[in-house]
């Protein structure tokens, strides 16, 4: 593991570098302590909407000159904004970073937000709302989200309700941004072909003269312990059912998140905690055996972000047409209670340890993810929760693995929701629904 360079400046801008000199690239990510968890109702969707806007340009950088100038150089940018964290990158050849330092530094307090680009990015985003909502999928899990978090901020979706797109103004915005986007709110982090002692000097050229802002107070309403299981139901277009199951679930610096990973892991298959992470077969998992060749459902899946609160552990099925979703509920939990009864066999934890340290690492290999990686793990914990990631999955046991059976996937502290389609689509006509809804009664 390359070593880092870590150090913080004097307006509170937490710089880390790391120096890896197998390609001629750079991958630079700029974080910000802000995501979706930080709204209220009546601004849901701003930390999305405030990252679209940091597209918009500024009075050095004009909105679009760099898409094309990023482009031409054989680069790469995008930005994401997620529950507890708001993230923007640049990949580019080693000699050209500095395009993408400098637009960092500006953007961080000069973007403009015209009234026109908000306005034009209101119907942007109210386009992907809408967008999300045609897909089953994000209904159901919009809905299970709801319904786990009543009190939590992790209650609404980062794309926001639509009801707060239609009606957040350019001075909402504008607060936002000055409020999160400041150097002590931030953290800088690089990967690649440099010298650190030249990057850093850079950096401090660009970055020493931003101001720090006020100490940031971010939203933090602690969740009730849930006391019984919650349903939801959604019913829309379509041909397919769909199940999630979503257990309340620790924090990514919690002692029982690495357990619980490995417990993913036998359920349903390895998954992925990269930003640009792929997969791995989980036909040996032990839901995927029950399910899909139990001719149950057509697919499993699981997973658990590394979030700052607690949130959430969630099993997806796509359940086959000719079966209903209490016996794939039913499979499910008879797979569960076999762990929480007994712990699984030591061959078998190794090897769902060994699928998903493998998954880890593959995806941890490239430029870009080492990079993300160094600004990512600090919105949660610090670097070291990465390095030592590896082995710390490592040492998981098999008694470690039921007790988070036994402690978290409980069906009073579940939230199970299922997506009945109507058979119908949104353009059929009347009496094709009619036909739709008789067969499936």
């Amino acid at each position: 593991m390359n070593s880092i360079t870590r150090l913080t400046l004097g307006n509170g801008l937490l710089v880390l570098l790391k120096e890896i000199h197998t390609a001629p690239i750079i991958s630079q990510w700029v974080w910000y302590r802000v995501g979706s968890k930080d709204e209220v109702p009546g601004r849901t969707g701003i930390s999305h909407w405030t990252e679209h806007m940091q597209f918009k340009g500024t009075p050095r950088f004009a909105a679009g000159s760099l898409d094309r100038a990023i482009a031409r150089l054989g680069g790469s940018w995008n930005a994401s904004t997620f529950m507890d964290w708001t993230t923007y990158y640049e990949i580019l050849p080693a000699e050209h970073i500095d395009m993408a330092l400098d637009l960092e530094a500006d953007r961080m307090q000069n973007s403009l937000f015209k009234d026109s680009d908000v306005e034009s990015e209101r119907t942007v985003i109210i386009s992907e709302r809408q967008g999300s909502e045609n897909d089953p999928l994000f209904q159901l899990a919009e809905e299970v989200q709801a319904a786990a978090f009543r009190v939590h901020s992790y209650h609404h979706d980062t794309v926001g309700d639509m009801a707060d797109l239609k009606t957040i103004q350019r001075a909402d915005l504008f607060q936002h941004y000055r409020t999160y986007y400041n150097p002590n709110n931030a953290v800088l982090a690089l990967a690649g072909d440099f010298d650190s002692t030249k990057m850093l000097e850079r950096i401090r050229q660009l970055y020493d003269p931003l101001q720090a802002g006020p100490a940031v107070q971010r939203l933090y309403r602690p969740e009730p312990a849930q006391v019984g299981e919650r349903q939801v139901t959604v019913e829309g277009p379509g041909e397919t059912t769909y199940i999630e199951l979503a257990y309340h679930a620790p924090q990514a610096d919690h002692d029982d998140f690495l357990p619980l990973m490995v417990l993913d892991s036998l359920l349903t298959g390895a998954s992925s905690l990269n930003m640009f992470g792929g997969g791995i077969s989980n036909k040996t998992s032990r839901l995927y055996r029950a399910l899909v060749e139990g001719e149950l459902a057509v697919g499993v899946s699981g997973g658990m972000p590394a979030t700052i609160d607690p949130y959430l552990y969630s099993i997806s099925v796509t359940v086959r047409p000719d079966r209903t979703q209490q016996q794939v509920i039913q499979a499910v939990e008879e797979q569960i209670k076999r762990l929480q009864d007994a712990p699984p066999p030591e061959a078998e934890v190794q090897r769902a340890v060994k699928q998903a340290r493998a998954l880890f690492a593959y995806g941890s290999e490239s430029i870009s993810n080492q990079a993300s990686w160094l600004g990512f793990s600090e919105m949660f914990a610090d670097y070291s929760w990465f390095t030592g990631y590896l082995d710390n999955l490592a040492a998981v046991t098999a008694e470690q693995v039921q007790q988070a059976a036994q402690t978290y996937l409980r069906p009073q502290q579940r939230t199970t929701g299922c997506y009945l389609p109507t058979g119908s689509t949104p353009d059929l006509p009347d009496e094709a629904i009619d036909f739709a809804e008789e067969k499936e009664a």
